[in-house]
């Protein structure tokens, strides 16, 4: 049998913070997942009656588009913020998902 490494009160903190960052991360994707489909139907709906054109949607994701390598540039940084192969951070943020 493996021997367990003991748990120091530090150890303990930072099991929590990497469960409670999931679960806080595994909520936000869940809301922004929610807002996308709202806003899908929105224009789903405006492009059938009429008040937008596809090529309108079309030319609006384009423009979105040139402003991706910044998004992901920003994004970059929190790469080394977030404890993502935690396994309490995976915990938390699968339940922050289900649960949120």
């Amino acid at each position: 049998m493996l021997p367990l490494p003991a748990l120091t009160t530090s150890g303990i903190i930072s099991l929590v913070i990497a469960f409670l960052l999931g679960l806080l991360i595994g909520l936000l994707i869940r809301k922004i997942i929610q807002i996308g489909l709202i806003v899908l139907a929105i224009v789903i709906i405006l492009i059938a009656v009429g008040y937008i054109s596809p090529q309108d949607v079309i030319n609006f994701l384009h423009s979105l588009s040139a402003k991706l390598p910044y998004i992901l540039s920003n994004a970059e940084g929190l790469k080394s913020i977030i404890p993502y192969s935690s396994l309490a951070f995976i915990i938390g943020f699968i339940i922050g998902i289900i649960k949120g």
